[in-house]
């Protein structure tokens, strides 16, 4: 039995329309600056100014995907589409925390070629640049920050934009060293550790988002504490075939077969274990299966 949908795809679509207004905000000042910083890395031959171009190029892309993410997720399903357009935050996340690490490896490539025949910087343009970088990655993390812990796709570009900052911030000092001391390996160094920066931030993201694809369980929830939870509602006997998976962020859906002990009260045990299970672990999407006691399934013919 399904849990009455309605106050979830609500409180979704609520949170669906603020997420869109924030990444049209992060969107349109990242791609501004975007502009500024290719241009900028070009001037100084800044290979750390052009990997933070770069990464902000992605960020740009990224902010666009989890956007059309975002709306698609909201459009009607058609009826074949049994669980609506949901899962295409997740694929956006996917693609987010894959690209990440695809941008990492080529700042690696370039880095290296760069210690091998190490170029002349123009340090106090690049570090200007660099901090301009910096205020609007600050900006966009902040206007993104409400509604990373809320969302999977949204956290994907709140990484993306967290690691520009942080890519501004080494390109920040390794303009200043260069300036000061004229040290231009710093450039290609500053790069490696940005670029490790993102291989790190990134594997989590998408290890996640590949837990969600391969219908695993929610990290937060301990499937073996969910059966025992539900065996001790009142008139059940045995829960089998429990299933706990995400659909997307915030959508958590579990299935099982209970047994029930009076016939007579499937509906009373029915309601206390759905309020337990939404009260207790937040699962609202719930489908349960009452069986009678001594109920048997007749073996379907492969």
């Amino acid at each position: 039995m399904h849990g009455p949908p309605g106050h979830h795809h609500d409180h979704s679509h609520d949170h669906g329309s603020q997420n869109r207004k924030r990444l049209g905000w992060a969107f349109a000042m990242s791609s501004i600056y975007m502009v500024a910083e290719f241009v900028g890395g070009w001037l100084t031959n800044s290979l750390a100014l052009l990997a933070d171009a770069g990464h902000m190029l992605s960020d740009v892309g990224a902010l666009a995907l989890s956007y059309f993410a975002i709306w698609i997720a909201a459009r009607p399903a058609p009826s074949h589409r049994t669980y609506g357009y949901y899962r295409a935050e997740i694929l956006a996340a996917l693609v987010n925390g894959a690209s990440l690490i695809a941008i990492a490896l080529m700042i690696f490539w370039e880095a290296i070629q760069r210690f091998q025949s190490p170029e002349e910087v123009a340090g106090p343009m690049m570090m200007g640049i660099a901090i301009g970088g910096l205020i609007i990655n600050l900006i966009s993390m902040s206007i993104l920050h409400g509604g990373r812990d809320e969302s999977l796709n949204l956290r994907g570009a709140w990484l993306h934009v967290m690691m520009d900052a942080l890519g501004s911030v080494g390109a920040i000092l390794a303009g200043l060293t260069i300036w000061l001391f004229d040290w231009q390996w710093v450039d290609p160094l500053a790069s490696i550790l940005i670029g490790l920066l993102v291989i790190y931030s990134s594997w989590r993201l998408l290890a996640e988002a590949v837990s969600v694809l391969m219908e695993s369980a929610p990290a937060n929830i301990d499937v073996d504490e969910v059966h025992d939870a539900m065996t001790l509602v009142t008139g059940v006997i045995e829960i089998h075939d429990l299933h706990v998976w995400t659909i997307s962020s915030g959508l958590i859906s579990l299935s099982a077969h209970a047994v029930v002990a009076d016939h007579q009260l499937d509906a009373e045990t029915l309601r206390a274990m759905r309020e337990m299970l939404h009260d207790r672990f937040g699962i609202n999407h719930i489908t349960i299966q009452i069986e009678p006691e001594g109920f048997e399934e007749s073996p379907i013919p492969v």
